[in-house]
């Protein structure tokens, strides 16, 4: 279960399917639209999902917002402008981290997106929760509609994703284990203490714990160890003679 996208008077067909698109990268699926311009359904939308077009075959078309929030417990509305009202202000970040907590409650939750032009009036607002505001440059803060949908929808999907914030992409070759590299430190060791860059006896350990820093840093991978061993095993082989 996700939080329903609601689009009111949605002005451009492209909008819409361009919205559908930034859904379904954010793994939403319940798209409802509030009387929208273009004439539905619309075939410039379809094109404009790239592929998203389920979610616009399964999207509920509404009468008025509060037909389409009828089932909400929770709504949120998006808006770029400062309203005369009272109402509290969230972060796309944290109106997301809510929206996972309403989810774990057993509330529906819903994200509200005006038309392109206006934005919502503040009749919408004010059957709202709260607004989110997006912290971006003050002096040009203007999104359009699948931006603004993307950016509330990537922030409920990281919310609940697991990823690793950051990882090693090695292709076919795995981590190398710590065996590996020890093996290799101690290749390349053994032919630093032979020609002599490591002669000095007191600053040895300290010079040894430097280059296996550097090494381990790198978070190398098996095919790179493999690599560096033969490339300490041509330095110490020398030039060869031309045939």
């Amino acid at each position: 279960m996700a939080p329903a996208v609601i689009l009111v008077a949605p002005q451009l067909a492209m909008n819409i399917g361009t919205t559908a698109r930034a859904m379904m990268n954010c793994q939403l699926s319940d798209l409802r639209i509030v009387t929208p311009k273009p004439r539905w359904p619309n075939e410039l939308s379809r094109r404009a999902s790239s592929g998203a077009e389920i979610i616009l075959d399964q999207a509920r078309i509404c009468a008025s917002t509060s037909e389409a929030i009828a089932d909400l417990n929770r709504v949120y509305a998006t808006t770029g402008r400062v309203r005369r009202m009272t109402k509290r202000i969230v972060t796309p970040r944290q109106a997301a981290q809510e929206a996972r907590e309403a989810f774990a409650a057993g509330e529906k939750v819903g994200f509200l997106f005006g038309p392109e032009r206006t934005g919502l009036e503040n009749d919408d607002l004010a059957l709202c929760d709260a607004l989110i505001e997006v912290p971006l440059n003050p002096a040009f803060a203007s999104l359009n509609l699948a931006q603004a949908v993307l950016l509330v929808g990537y922030e409920w999907f990281q919310a609940g994703d697991a990823s690793p914030q950051s990882r090693l992409a090695s292709g076919d070759s795995k981590a190398a284990s710590k065996d590996e590299l020890e093996n290799f430190f101690l290749h390349l060791e053994r032919e630093l203490d032979h020609c002599g860059f490591l002669r000095v006896a007191d600053k040895r350990p300290t010079m040894v714990r430097n280059i296996r820093n550097i090494f381990q840093r790198a978070g190398m991978t098996e095919q790179e160890v493999r690599t560096l061993h033969g490339v300490v095993a041509e330095l110490v082989r020398g030039p060869r003679q031309p045939s």
